[in-house]
Protein backbone atom coordinates (compact mmCIF):
# COMPACT_ATOMS: atom_id res chain seq x y z
CA UNK A 1 0.00 0.00 0.00
CA UNK A 2 1.22 3.54 -0.64
CA UNK A 3 0.27 6.99 0.53
CA UNK A 4 -0.27 10.03 -1.58
CA UNK A 5 2.10 12.89 -0.84
CA UNK A 6 -0.06 15.69 0.48
CA UNK A 7 0.71 19.39 0.60
CA UNK A 8 1.62 19.97 4.23
CA UNK A 9 -0.35 22.71 5.93
CA UNK A 10 -0.94 22.20 9.63
CA UNK A 11 2.65 21.47 10.58
CA UNK A 12 4.06 24.29 8.48
CA UNK A 13 1.72 26.84 9.99
CA UNK A 14 2.50 25.70 13.52
CA UNK A 15 6.26 25.72 12.95
CA UNK A 16 6.20 29.18 11.38
CA UNK A 17 4.36 30.54 14.41
CA UNK A 18 7.16 29.14 16.58
CA UNK A 19 9.85 30.53 14.29
CA UNK A 20 8.54 34.09 14.40
CA UNK A 21 7.93 34.08 18.15
CA UNK A 22 11.55 34.77 19.27
CA UNK A 23 11.66 37.76 16.91
CA UNK A 24 8.73 39.34 18.74
CA UNK A 25 10.64 39.45 22.01
CA UNK A 26 12.71 42.60 22.55
CA UNK A 27 16.36 41.76 22.01
CA UNK A 28 18.41 42.42 25.09
CA UNK A 29 21.70 43.96 23.94
CA UNK A 30 24.68 42.10 25.32
CA UNK A 31 28.33 43.01 25.27
CA UNK A 32 30.83 40.82 23.52
CA UNK A 33 33.08 38.80 25.78
CA UNK A 34 36.05 40.93 26.82
CA UNK A 35 38.02 38.33 28.74
CA UNK A 36 41.60 37.35 28.04
CA UNK A 37 41.81 36.74 24.30
CA UNK A 38 43.64 33.49 24.91
CA UNK A 39 40.76 32.17 27.02
CA UNK A 40 38.19 33.02 24.37
CA UNK A 41 40.34 31.69 21.54
CA UNK A 42 40.80 28.43 23.43
CA UNK A 43 37.02 28.22 23.86
CA UNK A 44 36.49 28.65 20.14
CA UNK A 45 39.21 26.10 19.41
CA UNK A 46 37.38 23.56 21.55
CA UNK A 47 34.21 24.19 19.53
CA UNK A 48 36.27 23.63 16.38
CA UNK A 49 37.48 20.30 17.75
CA UNK A 50 34.00 19.22 18.87
CA UNK A 51 32.62 19.92 15.40
CA UNK A 52 35.43 18.09 13.62
CA UNK A 53 35.05 15.05 15.87
CA UNK A 54 31.26 14.70 15.83
CA UNK A 55 30.15 15.83 12.36
CA UNK A 56 32.39 15.55 9.33
CA UNK A 57 29.65 16.90 7.06
CA UNK A 58 29.02 20.00 9.16
CA UNK A 59 32.76 20.52 9.55
CA UNK A 60 33.34 20.40 5.78
CA UNK A 61 30.39 22.69 5.04
CA UNK A 62 31.35 25.22 7.72
CA UNK A 63 34.90 25.36 6.33
CA UNK A 64 33.42 27.12 3.28
CA UNK A 65 32.42 30.14 5.37
CA UNK A 66 34.57 33.22 6.03
CA UNK A 67 36.79 32.68 9.13
CA UNK A 68 34.71 34.71 11.61
CA UNK A 69 31.44 33.09 10.54
CA UNK A 70 33.11 29.69 10.47
CA UNK A 71 34.14 29.77 14.09
CA UNK A 72 30.74 31.18 15.09
CA UNK A 73 28.75 28.37 13.48
CA UNK A 74 31.10 25.87 15.10
CA UNK A 75 30.33 27.46 18.45
CA UNK A 76 26.67 27.02 17.53
CA UNK A 77 27.30 23.38 16.67
CA UNK A 78 29.11 22.79 19.98
CA UNK A 79 26.21 24.34 21.89
CA UNK A 80 23.81 22.01 20.08
CA UNK A 81 26.12 19.02 20.59
CA UNK A 82 26.34 19.54 24.35
CA UNK A 83 22.57 20.02 24.57
CA UNK A 84 21.91 16.81 22.67
CA UNK A 85 24.50 14.74 24.52
CA UNK A 86 23.01 15.62 27.88
CA UNK A 87 19.81 13.72 27.09
CA UNK A 88 21.51 10.60 25.74
CA UNK A 89 22.95 7.70 27.70
CA UNK A 90 26.13 8.95 29.38
CA UNK A 91 29.36 7.41 28.18
CA UNK A 92 30.32 6.44 31.71
CA UNK A 93 27.41 3.98 32.02
CA UNK A 94 28.74 0.42 31.83
CA UNK A 95 26.72 -1.96 29.66
CA UNK A 96 26.56 -4.36 32.60
CA UNK A 97 24.81 -1.80 34.78
CA UNK A 98 21.25 -2.87 35.59
CA UNK A 99 19.06 -1.09 33.06
CA UNK A 100 16.29 -0.23 35.51
CA UNK A 101 18.75 1.17 38.04
CA UNK A 102 20.36 3.30 35.35
CA UNK A 103 17.02 4.61 34.15
CA UNK A 104 15.88 5.53 37.65
CA UNK A 105 19.12 7.31 38.46
CA UNK A 106 20.00 8.84 35.10
CA UNK A 107 16.67 10.33 34.01
CA UNK A 108 16.56 12.81 36.87
CA UNK A 109 20.30 13.42 36.48
CA UNK A 110 19.88 14.29 32.82
CA UNK A 111 16.97 16.62 33.54
CA UNK A 112 19.01 18.41 36.17
CA UNK A 113 22.02 18.57 33.84
CA UNK A 114 19.89 20.04 31.06
CA UNK A 115 18.41 22.62 33.44
CA UNK A 116 21.90 23.66 34.50
CA UNK A 117 23.07 23.80 30.88
CA UNK A 118 20.07 25.93 29.89
CA UNK A 119 21.13 28.56 32.42
CA UNK A 120 24.74 28.44 31.23
CA UNK A 121 23.82 28.51 27.54
CA UNK A 122 21.67 31.63 28.01
CA UNK A 123 24.08 33.41 30.35
CA UNK A 124 25.65 36.49 28.80
CA UNK A 125 28.68 36.09 31.07
CA UNK A 126 29.27 32.37 31.66
CA UNK A 127 32.18 31.19 33.82
CA UNK A 128 35.56 31.05 32.15
CA UNK A 129 35.82 27.32 32.88
CA UNK A 130 32.79 26.65 30.65
CA UNK A 131 34.42 27.05 27.21
CA UNK A 132 31.48 26.03 25.01
CA UNK A 133 29.12 28.34 26.90
CA UNK A 134 31.75 31.09 26.70
CA UNK A 135 32.22 30.84 22.94
CA UNK A 136 28.45 30.53 22.47
CA UNK A 137 27.80 33.66 24.57
CA UNK A 138 30.30 35.60 22.49
CA UNK A 139 28.70 34.33 19.26
CA UNK A 140 25.20 35.27 20.41
CA UNK A 141 26.35 38.77 21.27
CA UNK A 142 28.32 39.29 18.05
CA UNK A 143 25.48 38.18 15.78
CA UNK A 144 22.44 39.21 17.86
CA UNK A 145 20.97 35.70 17.91
CA UNK A 146 17.58 35.71 19.67
CA UNK A 147 17.73 33.71 22.88
CA UNK A 148 14.33 32.23 22.06
CA UNK A 149 15.82 29.97 19.40
CA UNK A 150 18.35 28.53 21.85
CA UNK A 151 15.54 27.94 24.33
CA UNK A 152 13.46 26.20 21.66
CA UNK A 153 16.40 23.93 20.79
CA UNK A 154 16.89 22.89 24.40
CA UNK A 155 13.15 22.25 24.70
CA UNK A 156 13.39 20.17 21.53
CA UNK A 157 16.18 17.90 22.73
CA UNK A 158 14.43 17.60 26.11
CA UNK A 159 11.56 15.80 24.36
CA UNK A 160 13.83 12.77 24.06
CA UNK A 161 13.62 12.43 27.85
CA UNK A 162 9.91 11.75 27.73
CA UNK A 163 8.83 10.85 24.18
CA UNK A 164 10.06 7.87 22.17
CA UNK A 165 7.30 7.50 19.56
CA UNK A 166 5.58 9.85 17.09
CA UNK A 167 2.10 9.11 15.80
CA UNK A 168 2.07 11.35 12.73
CA UNK A 169 4.39 13.32 10.50
CA UNK A 170 2.98 16.52 12.00
CA UNK A 171 4.22 15.32 15.39
CA UNK A 172 7.60 14.44 13.92
CA UNK A 173 7.91 17.80 12.14
CA UNK A 174 7.35 19.55 15.47
CA UNK A 175 10.24 17.56 16.95
CA UNK A 176 12.40 18.28 13.89
CA UNK A 177 11.76 21.99 14.29
CA UNK A 178 13.04 21.94 17.85
CA UNK A 179 16.25 20.04 17.17
CA UNK A 180 17.08 21.15 13.62
CA UNK A 181 15.10 24.11 12.23
CA UNK A 182 16.16 26.18 15.23
CA UNK A 183 19.78 25.51 14.27
CA UNK A 184 19.18 26.92 10.81
CA UNK A 185 17.38 29.95 12.21
CA UNK A 186 20.35 30.70 14.49
CA UNK A 187 22.84 30.06 11.69
CA UNK A 188 20.98 32.60 9.51
CA UNK A 189 21.82 35.32 12.01
CA UNK A 190 25.49 34.39 11.78
CA UNK A 191 25.56 34.26 7.99
CA UNK A 192 23.21 37.17 7.39
CA UNK A 193 19.91 37.15 5.51
CA UNK A 194 17.65 39.53 3.64
CA UNK A 195 14.69 39.53 6.01
CA UNK A 196 11.94 37.51 7.63
CA UNK A 197 10.85 36.16 4.25
CA UNK A 198 13.78 33.72 4.54
CA UNK A 199 12.41 32.09 7.69
CA UNK A 200 9.95 29.58 6.11
CA UNK A 201 12.75 28.19 3.93
CA UNK A 202 15.06 27.70 6.92
CA UNK A 203 12.30 25.92 8.81
CA UNK A 204 11.66 23.56 5.92
CA UNK A 205 15.35 22.83 5.38
CA UNK A 206 15.72 21.95 9.05
CA UNK A 207 12.88 19.45 8.81
CA UNK A 208 14.45 17.89 5.70
CA UNK A 209 17.84 17.57 7.39
CA UNK A 210 16.41 16.01 10.54
CA UNK A 211 14.23 13.53 8.65
CA UNK A 212 17.33 12.53 6.68
CA UNK A 213 19.07 11.83 9.99
CA UNK A 214 16.09 9.81 11.16
CA UNK A 215 15.98 7.66 8.02
CA UNK A 216 19.72 7.04 8.29
CA UNK A 217 19.74 6.25 12.01
CA UNK A 218 16.78 3.88 12.37
CA UNK A 219 18.91 1.09 13.87
CA UNK A 220 20.86 3.38 16.20
CA UNK A 221 17.72 5.09 17.46
CA UNK A 222 16.02 1.73 18.00
CA UNK A 223 18.98 0.58 20.08
CA UNK A 224 18.45 3.69 22.22
CA UNK A 225 14.77 2.87 22.69
CA UNK A 226 13.47 5.43 20.21
CA UNK A 227 11.44 5.19 17.01
CA UNK A 228 11.00 8.46 15.15
CA UNK A 229 9.20 7.08 12.09
CA UNK A 230 5.52 8.16 12.01
CA UNK A 231 3.48 5.24 13.32
CA UNK A 232 0.45 5.98 11.15
CA UNK A 233 2.59 5.90 8.01
CA UNK A 234 4.25 2.65 9.06
CA UNK A 235 0.77 1.20 9.52
CA UNK A 236 -0.32 2.43 6.08
CA UNK A 237 2.45 0.29 4.56
CA UNK A 238 1.62 -2.74 6.69
CA UNK A 239 4.51 -2.17 9.09
CA UNK A 240 4.78 -1.82 12.85
CA UNK A 241 7.37 -1.37 15.56
CA UNK A 242 7.73 -5.17 15.63
CA UNK A 243 8.91 -5.07 12.01
CA UNK A 244 11.54 -2.49 12.91
CA UNK A 245 12.73 -4.74 15.73
CA UNK A 246 13.00 -7.69 13.34
CA UNK A 247 14.79 -5.59 10.74
CA UNK A 248 17.37 -4.46 13.28
CA UNK A 249 17.76 -8.04 14.53
CA UNK A 250 18.15 -9.84 11.17
CA UNK A 251 18.80 -7.06 8.65
CA UNK A 252 16.04 -8.23 6.34
CA UNK A 253 14.47 -5.72 3.94
CA UNK A 254 11.13 -6.56 2.32
CA UNK A 255 8.87 -4.87 -0.21
CA UNK A 256 6.78 -3.17 2.46
CA UNK A 257 9.87 -1.50 3.87
CA UNK A 258 11.12 -0.51 0.41
CA UNK A 259 7.77 1.14 -0.39
CA UNK A 260 7.72 2.92 2.96
CA UNK A 261 11.24 4.24 2.52
CA UNK A 262 10.56 5.36 -1.06
CA UNK A 263 7.65 7.41 0.27
CA UNK A 264 9.76 8.94 3.03
CA UNK A 265 12.65 9.78 0.69
CA UNK A 266 10.35 11.31 -1.93
CA UNK A 267 8.81 13.66 0.62
CA UNK A 268 12.18 14.57 2.10
CA UNK A 269 13.61 15.41 -1.33
CA UNK A 270 10.61 17.61 -1.98
CA UNK A 271 11.33 19.48 1.24
CA UNK A 272 14.93 20.06 0.12
CA UNK A 273 13.66 21.37 -3.22
CA UNK A 274 11.18 23.72 -1.57
CA UNK A 275 13.82 25.02 0.84
CA UNK A 276 16.38 25.78 -1.89
CA UNK A 277 15.17 29.30 -2.81
CA UNK A 278 15.88 30.40 0.76
CA UNK A 279 19.60 30.01 0.17
CA UNK A 280 19.40 32.93 -2.26
CA UNK A 281 18.17 35.08 0.65
CA UNK A 282 21.41 34.55 2.58
CA UNK A 283 24.45 36.79 2.35
CA UNK A 284 26.43 35.77 -0.70
CA UNK A 285 29.51 34.59 1.21
CA UNK A 286 27.41 32.05 3.13
CA UNK A 287 25.48 30.45 0.28
CA UNK A 288 28.16 27.94 -0.73
CA UNK A 289 28.38 26.53 2.79
CA UNK A 290 24.63 26.13 3.28
CA UNK A 291 24.16 24.67 -0.19
CA UNK A 292 26.94 22.20 0.62
CA UNK A 293 25.36 21.22 3.93
CA UNK A 294 22.00 20.63 2.27
CA UNK A 295 23.42 18.78 -0.74
CA UNK A 296 25.74 16.52 1.25
CA UNK A 297 22.96 15.54 3.61
CA UNK A 298 20.57 15.01 0.71
CA UNK A 299 23.12 12.64 -0.83
CA UNK A 300 22.59 10.33 2.15
CA UNK A 301 19.15 9.58 0.74
CA UNK A 302 20.73 8.33 -2.49
CA UNK A 303 23.13 6.17 -0.52
CA UNK A 304 20.17 4.59 1.29
CA UNK A 305 18.57 3.83 -2.07
CA UNK A 306 21.82 2.46 -3.49
CA UNK A 307 21.94 -0.11 -0.68
CA UNK A 308 18.36 -1.32 -1.11
CA UNK A 309 17.01 0.76 1.80
CA UNK A 310 19.06 -1.22 4.33
CA UNK A 311 19.42 1.11 7.29
CA UNK A 312 19.45 -1.82 9.69
CA UNK A 313 22.92 -3.25 9.17
CA UNK A 314 24.78 -0.17 7.87
CA UNK A 315 24.79 3.57 8.39
CA UNK A 316 24.35 5.47 5.15
CA UNK A 317 27.08 8.02 4.52
CA UNK A 318 29.04 9.91 1.90
CA UNK A 319 32.79 9.35 2.09
CA UNK A 320 35.38 12.11 2.18
CA UNK A 321 36.25 11.74 -1.50
CA UNK A 322 32.59 11.74 -2.41
CA UNK A 323 32.09 15.01 -0.54
CA UNK A 324 35.08 16.65 -2.19
CA UNK A 325 33.98 15.47 -5.64
CA UNK A 326 30.59 17.14 -5.17
CA UNK A 327 31.93 20.56 -4.18
CA UNK A 328 32.47 22.04 -7.68
CA UNK A 329 28.90 21.26 -8.69
CA UNK A 330 27.62 22.55 -5.34
CA UNK A 331 29.56 25.79 -5.86
CA UNK A 332 27.92 26.37 -9.21
CA UNK A 333 24.53 25.55 -7.72
CA UNK A 334 25.05 28.04 -4.91
CA UNK A 335 25.80 30.79 -7.44
CA UNK A 336 22.71 29.96 -9.47
CA UNK A 337 20.26 30.09 -6.55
Amino acid sequence: MSLQLQQPSTWESTLLDWAYLPLDKPHQPTERIKEDCEVLEAAYQLCHDVTRFHSRTFFVASALLPPANRRAVRALYAFCRVSDDLVDKPSWIDDDTAENDWQLNALDDRRLALTRWRALALDARPPLDEPVALAWADTRARYHIPDGYAEQLIDGVARDLQQTRYETFDDLAAYAYGVASTVGLMAMHIIGFTGEEAIPFAVKLGVALQVTNILRDVAEDWANGRLYLPLDELDAFGLSADDIARGVADGQVDDRWRAFMRFQIERTRRLYDEALPGIGMLNSDGRFAITAAADLYRAILSDIEAHDYDVFTRRAHIGKLGKIARLPRIWWQSRAV
